[in-house]
């Protein structure tokens, strides 16, 4: 009876759903990324403006299935992936490759639109770890380079930031908890709060600037503030499709985890593809 009540349950659950509109991997994703948060899904390049490093975010989230529930709401599935890369800039176009981190791991998101108005929330449950490569080591001397050896750096995470927008104003707050880290003493709770803004139509429909800042805290071995700040242009769908050029400043621990108890600062320009 018990086996037969389950079956029930599940084929009124699945009707349920088909009565509402199901969509397999949409064009576009159902919770827009995060303008200036640091872990969002990139294609394209970051150069620092006062120092020889660069960044190289590859990298994509989408949405596998989305529900539409009523006319107003929206519900999906989806996964991420992505790798960003720490490389220095040297003669005859070279690119050593000095550390690179993989995130990968599965969201859920939830939306409401009333009037001008729209709120929701995004989960992740995702995965990273970090890796020097080739480009960290010293052939010549047969050394790591300023004598940092490779160590282990993972974590799997969950994640949730809930939204409030107004209009083209975006406003969000999220926590992260880490539920298992390597090195062990690392903090397992980290907070944030941030915006962003696309002011559409004002340039044209396919012209939008574009601003946002994130606030981190994280917690290491202590609690520390990570500031990013964001803002450029985007050529394309503000909501979909185009390229961004944009100009970033950090300030806080470095994002890639083969250096994360080292604090960096810097301003940098960037160029991506929203695909």
């Amino acid at each position: 009876m018990k086996k037969y009540f389950v079956l029930i349950v599940l084929f009124i659950t699945i009707e349920s759903i088909a009565q509402d509109k199901m969509e397999f991997f949409p064009d576009d994703l159902n919770v827009q990324p995060f303008t200036a948060n640091t872990l969002e899904p990139k294609l394209g390049f970051l150069f620092q403006l006062t120092k020889n490093e660069l960044r190289l975010d590859i990298g994509n989230s989408v949405d596998v299935l989305r529900c539409q529930l009523g006319g107003n709401e929206n519900i999906s599935f989806g996964a991420d992936l992505f790798t960003y890369t720490l490389l220095r800039g040297e003669n005859d176009f070279h690119f050593p490759v000095d550390a690179v981190d993989y995130l990968f791991g599965v969201n859920g998101t939830y939306k409401k639109n009333i009037d001008n108005d729209e709120y929701g929330v995004r989960v992740r449950i995702s995965h990273i770890s970090a890796h020097f490569v080739d480009g960290h080591y010293d052939g010549v001397n047969g050394t790591w380079r300023d004598g940092l050896n490779p160590r282990v750096y993972s974590r799997e995470f969950i994640e949730a930031i809930p939204y409030y927008k107004i209009n083209s104003v975006r406003v969000y707050a999220g926590f992260t908890y880490l539920f298992h880290v390597d090195p062990a003493f690392i903090g397992k709770d980290n907070y944030q709060i941030g915006f962003d803004y696309f002011a559409k139509n004002i340039l044209s429909e396919s012209i939008t600037p574009f601003l946002g800042y994130d606030l981190k805290i994280a917690n290491i071995d202590e609690y520390t503030a990570n500031h990013s700040v964001s803002a450029g242009i985007k050529f394309g769908k503000p909501n979909g499709k185009g390229l961004s050029l944009y100009l970033n400043y950090y300030s806080g621990k470095s994002i890639h985890g083969e250096y994360f108890d080292f604090n960096k600062e810097y301003s940098a320009f960037g160029i991506n593809l929203d695909l």
